[in-house]
Formats: C-alpha cells, structure tokens, sequence
C-alpha cells in the first residue's frame, strides 16, 4: 500500500511503516493515504481498524468540505486545498478527508494537495504533537495557500480595469471572464470550508485544546474573508464584462453610423452616374468635350456639400 505515516514519541517524529502503523505507540500516529481506490478502502478498514462507514467517507468519490462527529470521540472533516494536479475549470481545489481521534489521524487524497508537504514538513521539524495540532496545521497551510492566489484573482481585475479601452475588448473580455470562472470555481468550496472548520472548533472532544480551537478558528475566519473577496471579484467581474460588451456595442454603432453617412454620401452620386450611364438616345451635352468633366464637377460638389451638412450636424461624432 502506497502512503506514509509518521508516530510522534516525546515530541519527536519518526517515520514508520504503514503496515505497523497501526501498533505503533506514541502521542499521535499520522497515516496518509495518496489513493482513493478500493484498495485503501480496504487498507482502512482491514489494517486501519476503521468501521466501514468511515472507510467509505474517507474513499468518497465526490465530496464538498464537511465536519462530522464520529462515535468514540473521533472527528470527520474534509477540506479542500490547492493541488499541482491538473483539475477541472468547476472543480479547482483538491479533497483532503480526514479522520481523527485521540491519537490517530488518517488522512487520504485522491489528488495531489499542497499542503501535503507543508504538514509533513512541520511533523518533521517537531512542531506537531498531537491530532489538534495536526488538523490545525492542515486548515492552516490550505489557507495561507489560498490567500495570495484571492490576491491575485484581484490583482488581475484592477488591472483588467484600468486598461479598459475599446481596442482591447476581445482580450479584456477573456481575461475577467477568467477571472470569474476562477472565483466561482473557489468560493464554491470556500463558504462551505469555513462552516466545516467553525464546527470543528466547538466539538467537544477531549484531544482538541484551546490553541487548536483557535487556530481553528483563525484558519475559518480567514476562509470566510476570501470567500468575502471572491464574491467580490466574481461581481465586479460582471459589472466589468457589462462595461466592455457596452463599450463594443458603442464601437459597433459608431461603425455603422460611419457606414452610413458614406453611404449617403455616395447614394446621389450613383443616381446621377447611373441615369447618365443609360444607353438611349437624348442624353444631353453627351457629344460636348467637357461632358465628362462637367459630371465629375458636379458629383464632387454633391459630396462636399452632403459631407458639410453631416459635419455640421456632428453625425462623424456619433
């Protein structure tokens, strides 16, 4: 079985096999699981001495951040975090599931989550001691991950904001819609995520202390500032796609009048060529030297004369 797991003896962390994990002694035994598959199921259930239900809650195809209590005092939260894996536009933030009880936690992914490593980094380094402290480590390493990328998602709309010019309406138009599909993709989860840390941190469980409920806490305050923001952005993304399609329409009418006004310009012209033109008997001074350049005087002098009108009542202006 793929995965790692650490026991925690002392305040020092040592990296064991996961098949031992589960007789092995210390104030905390961390089992990860990289897979989702019928195998770790099976794994939890067989080896990990997890009910069924728990397994099957852990292995879930399809989850949205939760917190549920468990008999025995044990806790099952999932969480959501940023992944290197390649996701889908709905469904930007990988799963984290989580069990925990006095002493134990399993945690399994089906994608790669970031804060992975963040958390075994911090179990190696001795800053985790027990399962309070584990969870905590894991909202709070999701979360600081999340804050610059909020961040970004703002930054990008200023400055989609402050190019905003009928030249660039087709590439503005991409990026904010970008933008918006972002947001919506992790609010969705967000709103959610921060109800499941906020329960978290008033279970009465034994193994969880004030510092973890605070920490906790600290981490669903911080959830729901970004969630804030990203209602923020997604409607400030809209009301910028409603400037930008406004500003091509404008664009649009000003072609179409330009269209126009050359259109009746040359509209007499083309009656007065197109009687001349007419192959019949009688057309006068049609046998003169200067006929032809007694047309082309006269048409130019229609056109400057219809020009002048439409300059003087601005219709080049709009």
């Amino acid at each position: 079985m793929t995965g790692f797991a650490f026991a925690v003896r002392d305040g020092h962390a040592q990296p064991i096999n996961i098949d031992q994990a589960v007789s092995a002694q210390g104030e905390l035994i961390w089992v990860h699981l990289p897979s989702a598959d019928d195998e770790a199921a099976d794994w939890l259930h067989d080896k990990g001495g997890l009910s069924y239900n728990i397994a099957d809650m852990l292995t879930a195809a399809e989850t949205r951040p939760r917190c549920d209590a468990a008999p025995g005092g044990g806790v099952f939260i999932n969480m959501r975090g940023l992944t290197s894996d390649r996701m889908e536009p709905s469904d930007l933030l990988a799963s984290i599931r989580i069990y925990a009880h006095e002493g134990a936690v399993f945690s399994v992914t089906r994608k790669q989550v970031n804060g992975v490593d963040a958390v075994r980094a911090r179990i190696g380094e001795g800053k985790i001691r027990d399962p309070g402290d584990l969870i905590a480590a894991f909202a709070a390493a999701i979360t600081e991950e999340l804050d610059p990328v909020v961040a970004d998602l703002g930054d990008s709309l200023d400055d989609a904001e402050e190019r905003i010019d009928a030249d660039r309406v087709f590439e503005l138009r991409r990026r904010v819609n970008h933008v918006r599909v972002q947001a919506i993709g992790y609010r969705r989860f967000l709103n959610p995520q921060r109800g499941a840390l906020e329960k978290l941190a008033t279970l009465d469980v034994d193994w969880l202390r004030d510092d973890d409920r605070l920490h906790l806490s600290a981490a669903a305050d911080r959830a729901a500032r970004m969630a804030e923001e990203l209602e923020s952005i997604r409607e400030r993304s809209a009301l910028i796609h409603e400037t930008l399609t406004d500003l091509r329409a404008e664009q649009l009418d000003q072609r179409s009048l330009l269209i126009a006004v050359v259109a009746l310009v040359f509209l007499p012209l083309t009656f007065i060529t197109g009687l001349l033109g007419m192959n019949v008997a009688g057309i006068p001074y049609a046998h003169q030297p200067w006929a032809f350049d007694g047309v082309v005087i006269v048409c130019a002098a229609l056109a400057l004369a219809i020009s002048a009108y439409f300059i003087r009542r601005h219709w080049f202006r709009g």
